[in-house]
């Protein structure tokens, strides 16, 4: 997930529980290493389930109306 000046961290900690299934303490703690950091790990997954968390991320800050990015990226 990637960091921007408008999505309120609330959001995203509230995103990571729901699509990553984590717990609050978790999530909380990705979301400030997504804020001080640029970006930040919510899960590793196969290719298609990466990609549907994806797509589930970005239509959740869409209807919700915030900038929120979120991207998949092989493991090397």
């Amino acid at each position: 997930m990637l960091n921007d000046d408008y999505t309120p961290m609330e959001f995203v900690v509230v995103v990571i529980q729901e699509y990553f299934s984590k717990d609050l303490e978790t999530a909380t703690q990705i979301m400030l290493k997504i804020h001080l950091d640029g970006k930040g790990v919510c899960g590793i997954y196969t290719k298609d389930v990466a990609a549907t968390k994806v797509d589930q991320v970005l239509e959740a800050a869409l209807k919700a109306g915030h900038p929120l990015k979120c991207i998949s990226e092989p493991v090397e």
